[in-house]
C-alpha cells in the first residue's frame, strides 16, 4: 500500500519513486511533529508509513525530544516545522513546482483510496500557521 502511495506521488510530481518516497516521509514526519490528525490516520491505514516518517525525520535531523515535540505544536513551533519542511524538501533537490505538486498528490491519494481528507496544498499549510493578532500592547 505504501509503495502504491509513493508511486502515485511520483507520477503526480515527476519525481523518481525514491525521491517521492523521501519527500512523502519528510511531509509525514512534519505532520506528525505538529500533531496533525491526518498523520495518525495515515499511519493507521498504511503499513510502513510511520516507519518512513521516522526514518526521514532521523535523516533530516528532526527533533525527537518530548519538549521539542511540545514546542512544535505551538503556533510558533508549527511555523518553524513548516519552514524546516520546505528547507528539507529543497535540500532533497525539489524545486518550488515539485513541492507545490506534492500536497495535492497526497490529498488526492488519501481521499481516493482511504476517504481521508485534511491534506490540502502548500497554501493551506502556510495559511494555517498565521497567529491571531492581539490589539493590546504594553511598554515595560
Amino acid at each position: 500500500m505504501l509503495n502504491a502511495f509513493i508511486n502515485e506521488v511520483s507520477k503526480a510530481t515527476g519525481l523518481s519513486e525514491d525521491k517521492a518516497g523521501e519527500a512523502l516521509g519528510i511531509i509525514l514526519n512534519a505532520a506528525d511533529r505538529q500533531g496533525a490528525p491526518i498523520a495518525d490516520e495515515l499511519f493507521e491505514r498504511i503499513p510502513g508509513a510511520r516507519t518512513l516518517a521516522a526514518t526521514m525525520g532521523s535523516q533530516v535531523g528532526a527533533p525527537t525530544g518530548i519538549l521539542a515535540r511540545l514546542i512544535e505544536r505551538t503556533p510558533g513551533g508549527r511555523q518553524a516545522v513548516v519552514e524546516r519542511l520546505i528547507e528539507d524538501l529543497h535540500e532533497l533537490g525539489l524545486g518550488p513546482g515539485q513541492i507545490g505538486r506534492l500536497f495535492p498528490a497526497i490529498s488526492k491519494y488519501s481521499e481516493t483510496v482511504f476517504g481521508v481528507s485534511g491534506v490540502g496544498h502548500l497554501g493551506d499549510v502556510i495559511g494555517a500557521i498565521n497567529a491571531s493578532r492581539c490589539g493590546v500592547s504594553s511598554v515595560a
